[in-house]
């Protein structure tokens, strides 16, 4: 996987597909600062996510980002995403690498070490560790510090994910420590201050 600084941007879907959402994910991912779109819809069907995650797909391939399903290598299999993301109460990678071949599969390996081998082990594409910051978007159940990346970038050079409250105030650290894609959801989807675009275009 080619790390492009510029794009260092993981996009996180927000939870609910809102009304100009398409059209503002239109404009956020022309910026050119994001590599990844992950798809976490949690409340929707198995055949709506088919049906939304097709018009992702289309939206992502237009701009060249990666589109990435959440939880799900059945679902990523049947809309041909680029690949899945697992966190560690979902499928084994082994299993999830039989289902979708060889595409990225990434892995939550909150702020462990441990879990990073795991994940190393089994050939995980890349590693996301956090929350490093306190987020609205999930439930936080572990914290991460910066001294994991710096700890995690001794013993691989897979690409590293940091995740959880990431802003336009914070998000500099977790690059000048190695972070290579901030993964940001609400910052972007549920800003009082600005819209999407304007919201990306901060980070820089």
């Amino acid at each position: 996987m080619k790390i492009n600084k510029k794009k260092f941007i993981y996009l996180i879907s927000p939870n609910k597909i809102f009304r100009n959402f398409y059209k503002d994910l239109n404009e956020v991912l022309n910026t050119k600062k994001v590599y990844f779109f992950q798809m976490r819809l949690k409340n929707y069907s198995f055949k709506e996510r088919i049906v939304i995650g097709i018009k992702l797909k289309k939206i992502c391939n237009k701009y060249n980002v990666k589109f990435i399903v959440n939880d799900d290598p059945l679902l990523a299999k049947k809309i041909n995403a680029d690949g899945c993301h697992l966190g560690q109460k979902d499928m084994r990678i082994e299993e999830a690498r039989s289902i979708i071949g060889n595409k990225i599969i990434g892995v939550t390996c909150h702020n462990s070490i441990k879990l990073a081998k795991v994940a190393i082990q089994s050939k995980a594409n890349y590693l996301a560790f956090g929350a490093f910051y306190s987020t609205k978007t999930k439930k936080v159940r572990y914290r991460a510090s910066t001294k994991i990346l710096n700890k995690v970038n001794k013993i691989t050079n897979l690409p590293i994910v940091a995740i959880g409250g990431i802003n336009s105030t914070n998000y500099k650290n977790l690059l000048l420590n190695k972070a290579n894609f901030l993964a940001i959801s609400g910052y972007i989807w549920k800003n009082k201050k600005l819209k999407p675009v304007k919201a990306v275009k901060i980070l820089r």
